[in-house]
């Protein structure tokens, strides 16, 4: 199976007749990892109205349709309630039954958390539609997992050595203090700039130079005594380096929560403090989802994100994302990262005779896979016999586009 070409470059009217539709339109506009811009990203967030387009002129009895979960909230509801509108049963609409629920592949005994939204849409009614039912029954990443795989990508000297730092870390952190669950942003520790009530750059604007006098930087770096405003500016955290007048309060809320972990825990991170500084400031910042387990960063699942290295249990794997390939789960017990058929397993499409013979294009791939196991319950519940009317079920052929 190959795609047939660029769907935004042919007519509705060209796409072969079909009963059921399924599309999964670019999530990156509504995710929370974008820029959230939605209908407004012209590159990829309009892609919504060439499916609408295919349903209006092939009109299929049933679709199903992926997206990010954010997609419900995206712009306070509103963008859901157009595509409700668009999709729907409302005067102008295109008089489908529309119904949509978060599922997850973990729903499903899958070792990988990854919730999505699907949407689903049927001519008839969908009154008797049952969502598939999910399972609480536990996993582990293992079981997707080769052992020691020859193809496996080994950690650089530089991934090896920050985990290494955040390990002692862990190590010295005294057992009586609970590692906390929001995440843990070391330029914090020391820091004293503004961020409550005003920004760094909004003491700029009221003072000048001078708005950050006698105020520290990153990890407790002076900034008074910098010349320059480049200087001072490069001096703050990434974070904190925007033209807000007021942080939002959830970066208000890391900044104070930070600072008063620091406070209370000075005495033992002083002395690790200086090994972190070296680090890409993406590589400073911390999260432990393993509360209560050993304090070895080796026994668990890690991730590289642009928030953080994030520590996991082996339960379930991180969701796979198509940004970049310094992304895939390391497998901390092996240290090394997960491979591409491995991730392949994430998806279940462990089936496939091909991947992209890069690796990175293989992962980017699998990033922006759906999980075939997720779609095929989704899809049994919209076709069966309880949902479809006796009588109007039908055999499925696979139609290959010219």
């Amino acid at each position: 199976m190959r795609p047939a070409g660029d769907i935004t470059l042919i007519s509705p009217n060209e796409v072969p007749d079909h009963d059921v539709l399924t599309a999964g339109f670019p999530c990156q506009p509504f995710s929370k990892a974008g820029e959230q811009l939605g209908f407004e990203c012209t590159q990829q967030g309009n892609l919504f109205f060439n499916v609408a387009a295919i349903l209006k002129a092939k009109r299929p009895r049933f679709f199903i349709l992926e997206n990010v979960p954010n997609l419900l909230k995206h712009d306070e509801g509103r963008t859901w309630i157009e595509i409700q509108r668009i999709l729907g049963l409302d005067q102008g609409g295109l008089g489908y039954h529309v119904r949509a629920e978060r599922l997850s592949p973990h729903n499903f005994g899958i070792p990988q958390i990854r919730e999505r939204v699907y949407i689903v849409g049927s001519r008839e009614s969908l009154t008797n539609f049952e969502w598939p039912g999910v399972s609480n029954a536990p996993t582990n990443i293992e079981s997707v997992l080769d052992d020691h795989p020859a193809d496996a990508k080994q950690l650089s000297p530089q991934v090896a050595e920050c985990l290494g730092v955040w390990d002692e870390f862990l190590k010295r952190c005294p057992k009586n203090v609970e590692l906390p669950s929001f995440p843990l942003w070391s330029m914090e520790w020391g820091a004293t700039y503004p961020f409550e009530s005003s920004t760094p750059y909004s003491s700029y604007l009221e003072k000048g130079l001078d708005g950050l006098k006698g105020y520290k930087g990153s990890h407790g770096a002076r900034i008074g005594y910098l010349r320059g405003l480049d200087q001072r500016w490069a001096a703050l955290p990434s974070h904190a380096r925007n033209h807000d007048l007021v942080f939002p309060k959830w970066k208000r809320d890391f900044i104070r929560q930070n600072r008063e972990f620091y406070d209370r825990n000075s005495q033992w991170i002083d002395p690790w403090l200086p090994k972190i500084l070296n680090f890409p400031s993406s590589l400073q910042k911390f999260e432990w989802n393993a509360k209560g387990e050993e304090r070895n960063i080796w026994n668990y699942v890690i991730q590289f994100r642009a928030s953080g290295v994030r520590v996991k249990r082996r339960t379930t794997a991180p969701s796979l994302i198509a940004m970049t390939d310094t992304q895939v789960p390391i497998i901390g017990w092996q240290r090394r990262y997960m491979t591409p058929h491995e991730c392949a397993r994430l998806q279940s499409l462990d089936e496939l005779k091909q991947l992209p013979r890069s690796t990175t294009q293989a992962f980017q791939a699998l990033g922006n896979a759906v999980n075939s196991s997720v779609v095929e319950h989704v899809a049994r519940a919209l076709l069966s016999p309880h949902t479809v009317r006796q009588g109007q079920l039908w055999q499925a052929d696979i139609v290959e586009c010219p």
